[in-house]
């Protein structure tokens, strides 16, 4: 990556700048891919914070990097005549299915050192983005299980948002190397209770009732527009370029 291209991110009107990236609907191997390519890059010192949005296509099932135990069959799983993909996260944390959510990825250093205020730090543009839009969210509390549960949605620790009567409508992963964080999570907007039953065994809780005609686009502008406040910053949205994606390339 150019060297004009770092320069242009350090300030603008006095504030950092973070990359924003555009919505990408990717598979998941792919998404992954960036994520871990963004977070090595802005350790290197050749990128900058970077905020960015993403769906699965096709469906997946994310597992936890430590997550080694998980049901056999999740392997042959379908829904609608596809083949769900089962892929593996550089985040800790246990399975994940991507399904009618929206998955945020925020890469940036500076950062508290203590893993929890991090998450809270980061977490903040989710509580109040989503506060704009009506919905208003709490840092969850693990219940007895939590370990031995494979299902991130089960049980909700501090690192995941809850809604007023308790549904977990946000859970994130973290992955910190030294100063550098990456940190990725799951908004579950439409998830099906069905295929949800078929991959846990159990049934979701009741789904969160989002207002009326709110699109994702109206929810990528709330969050963007809370990220820029919470973090005092100016996000600048771009593309990745071809030499940028023939390097996320060698990552998949």
């Amino acid at each position: 990556m150019s060297h004009e291209l770092n320069i242009q991110f350090q300030t603008h009107n006095s504030k950092p700048v973070w990359r924003l990236i555009p919505l990408l609907d990717a598979p998941g191997k792919v998404q992954m891919a960036i994520d871990r390519w963004l977070l090595e890059q802005h350790e290197c010192g050749k990128h900058p914070p970077t905020l960015r949005f993403y769906t699965w296509s096709p469906i997946a099932i994310s597992l936890g990097y430590h997550q080694h135990k998980y049901p056999q069959e999740w392997q042959q799983l379908t829904w609608k005549g596809q083949k769900l993909d089962l892929v593996r996260r550089p985040t800790g944390g246990r399975a994940v299915l991507h399904q009618g959510d929206l998955t945020y990825a925020a890469i940036a250093s500076g950062l508290p050192h203590s893993r929890v205020q991090a998450y809270v730090k980061i977490c903040e543009f989710l509580v109040k983005g989503w506060r704009s839009l009506g919905i208003d969210l709490h840092y969850g509390q693990a219940r007895r299980g939590y370990i031995h549960n494979p299902n991130c949605f089960g049980t909700a620790t501090g690192a995941d948002l809850v809604t007023t009567d308790g549904y977990k409508f946000i859970g994130s992963a973290q992955l910190r190397r030294g100063d550098f964080i990456l940190q990725h999570g799951s908004m579950r907007l439409h998830p099906d209770a069905h295929l949800f039953a078929r991959v846990f065994g159990t049934e979701s809780d009741n789904n969160i009732q989002l207002p009326e005609h709110l699109s994702i686009d109206n929810i990528i502008t709330a969050l963007v527009t809370a990220a820029q406040d919470c973090f005092s910053i100016n996000l600048q949205l771009q593309p990745f370029s071809e030499e940028e994606w023939k390097e996320i390339a060698q990552k998949s």
